[in-house]
């Protein structure tokens, strides 16, 4: 039976393996997926080369980075992004421990999709909150879009991938105010912190703002709920993983 998998650690908040088991048996597809808890990704071709059955692994924090060193090439979007977090095996004899891994990024497919429908010509400028890994993923879905960038960090820094950056104490209501699409990549607000949530002000929201937050639990944060009280068009992180896991599997069953 084909094996799919998620490494990264800690692995109890993860959809994934509910998701594609759930497809799997709706489908009548003969594969199983199975979480991979790794505190350090140095034992991924290991894990591969004693599992024969694997054909293709997620990548969740905290290796969406380092995991890059480990691997065999990777896809122009990942290399873009500089985070993986879908891994395609192929078992090649050239190879001197006979696997072959290209890693991709499919978080730049399910952000751009979940939110290219809701934008409108008044969306011209986005504000990122936070300048870790899953920010990445959506300052290049946002270039792509064509939408210019700014993002606030903890940490003083010019730019982070190419885009200019505040740190939080600076942010003010005009920055709010002029960036229409505001994006929370941290992970302020996940369950169980329910009741945190990035320090923005939030009276300048307005009915043209979209605040997107990539976390699904809870499925309304903090911040989603305080937006959607100004009027503000609101949507969770759930879309995007669903979008980015189908992209998954696309991948996986190419012949890329």
């Amino acid at each position: 039976m084909k094996t799919f998998g998620l490494i990264g650690y800690p692995l109890g908040h993860s959809f994934s393996a509910a998701f594609f088991n759930e497809k799997f048996s709706r489908e009548g597809i003969n594969a199983v997926y199975t979480n991979f808890p790794m505190q350090s990704v140095s034992e991924l071709r290991t894990l591969i080369t004693t599992r024969p059955d694997l054909c293709g692994l997620n990548v969740t924090i905290p290796h969406k980075q380092n995991v890059i060193p480990l691997l065999d090439a990777l896809s122009p979007m990942a290399q873009r992004v500089g985070a993986v977090n879908v891994i395609a095996i192929k078992h090649s004899q050239a190879m001197p421990d006979g696997i072959f891994l290209k890693g991709y990024n499919t978080d730049v497919i399910g952000f751009t999709e979940s939110l290219r429908p809701l934008l409108k010509p008044c969306h011209t400028s986005a504000l990122v909150l936070g300048t870790g890994g899953a920010a990445r993923a959506v300052i290049a879905a946002l270039e792509n879009l064509k939408l210019s960038v700014q993002c606030v960090s903890r940490h003083a820094q010019t730019d982070f991938c190419g885009a200019p950056v505040c740190i939080w104490d600076s942010l003010t209501a005009d920055d709010v105010a002029s960036h229409t699409v505001i994006i929370n990549c941290t992970p302020l607000g996940m369950s169980p912190h329910t009741d945190s949530m990035p320090p923005i002000p939030f009276e300048p929201l307005t009915s043209s703002h979209i605040v997107f937050d990539l976390i699904y639990n809870p499925e309304e944060t903090c911040l989603l709920r305080h937006a959607r009280q100004q009027g503000a068009t609101t949507q969770n992180g759930l879309q995007m993983l669903h979008l980015q896991a189908l992209a998954a599997w696309d991948i996986w069953n190419s012949h890329d």
